[in-house]
């Protein structure tokens, strides 16, 4: 269990509120993001009224219009909430933390560190509210899992701090709806709540194996998030953005988009503060004609600056626009090394090596993962059970 305290701030509703225009839009009405064009037809988050009335996030559209017919549908806004959640994250850097976002509305930092700079727990608590607003709700555990079920019990803007001693107690007590919060967890709700596990200490209750036969992978960090047991903070890498846009004359679709594109990959390899390095994961963004926005994150397979192969990628993404754009956006989130830069891994000295694979773990953790690179660790080469002479674990970067 990890010795420092982590906190979670976490802004309800935090889509919704963007794409409406702001809380006092949701204020006694009943509405609900509207489902994603072409995909699953379930609502988005939805505003305290239509909640309740009996709708919930996630739920089938048919089934929240019959629950609450007057049900208002908001359309998404994608790109917007990007832009208001970078300048949320922002500002918790400015109070010196190094967050790490979890999902937009939803991000954790370490406390410690801050205590000298805003006079203890409390400063570094009301800090955080100032940088975020007053709609912030603030939780402080010793794992990140504690802190969020904490954050989801505020009512008030008061925090809720759960000590070392207390997190078994404190989350046995917690239903099995924090999960949805994790995204690695969220699908478990639902059978779990049906097979009649209501908290997080039911669940921690059964064990290890069965939940493991049942539920997989997620199910034994599940068990394990209830137990107290999370992995340590990871800050976000702070990356320089560069971002190129572009207003379309008319709507745009099909090959005028893919001019408009190319145009853009242009402007955007163009720009000297690239400084010669390649682009390892760009957005694709869109505003629509009929409201909303779009946003598509494209990681490529190799980082490129080769502005053909880069259309190449992208335009097969403008086919899932669910409608015509007024305008559209591309913006670089990784670069890659700097053009010429990729020696084959056995060149050079053995710091160079290091970094060229050091480089390439990382390359590969964009695309698959955190977990993507692992190493081969002998821990009991006299074992009769090869399972145990030899553990994966993570590739230290």
């Amino acid at each position: 269990m990890c010795s420092y305290m982590v906190v979670c701030a976490h802004l309800p509703r935090f889509e919704l509120v963007v794409a409406a225009g702001g809380p006092r839009a949701l204020s006694g009405r009943a509405l609900a993001l509207a489902p994603a064009p072409g995909g699953e037809q379930r609502v988005g988050d939805v505003s305290g009224a239509a909640e309740a009335r009996g709708v919930l996030a996630g739920m089938a559209f048919g089934e929240a219009l019959a629950r609450c017919p007057d049900l208002g549908l908001v359309p998404a806004d994608p790109l917007g909430v990007a832009c208001v959640w970078e300048r949320a994250v922002c500002a918790l850097e400015g109070i010196g933390a190094a967050p790490e976002p979890a999902r937009p509305g939803l991000a954790y930092f370490q406390a410690e560190g801050l205590h000298g700079l805003h006079g203890g727990e409390e400063g570094v608590l009301a800090a955080a509210r100032r940088a975020l607003g007053p709609r912030a709700r603030v939780g402080v555990g010793p794992t990140r899992f504690c802190a969020l079920a904490a954050a989801l019990e505020v009512r008030s803007r008061r925090a809720v701090v759960v000590r070392a001693a207390d997190v078994r107690r404190y989350l046995a007590s917690r239903p099995v709806g924090v999960l949805r919060f994790r995204e690695d967890t969220a699908a478990l709700v639902e059978p779990l709540e049906r097979l009649g596990v209501r908290t997080l200490g039911e669940l921690a209750a059964l064990g290890r194996d069965a939940v493991a036969d049942r539920f997989g992978a997620p199910g034994t960090l599940a068990r394990a998030l209830a137990l107290g047991e999370d992995t340590p903070l990871r800050g976000r890498l702070r990356e320089e953005r560069l971002e190129e846009s572009l207003e379309l004359a008319q709507s745009g679709s099909g090959q005028a988009l893919e001019r408009v594109l190319g145009l853009l990959v242009d402007r955007l390899l163009a720009r000297p503060q690239r400084r010669g390095r390649t682009l390892r994961a760009v957005v694709l963004s869109a505003r629509l004609v009929e409201q909303g926005t779009w946003r598509e994150r494209v990681v490529f397979r190799e980082a490129l600056c080769d502005p053909r192969r880069m259309r190449l990628a992208l335009s097969v993404r403008l086919a899932l626009l669910p409608a015509p754009a007024e305008a559209l956006g591309l913006a670089v989130e990784r670069f890659g090394p700097a053009e010429g830069a990729q020696a084959t891994l056995l060149d050079g000295s053995g710091a160079q090596r290091g970094e060229r694979l050091r480089e390439g773990v990382a390359q590969v953790r964009v695309v698959a993962g955190p977990e993507a690179a692992l190493r081969a660790l002998c821990v009991d080469p006299d074992s009769r059970v090869p399972e145990r002479r030899v553990v994966l674990t993570p590739f230290p970067a």
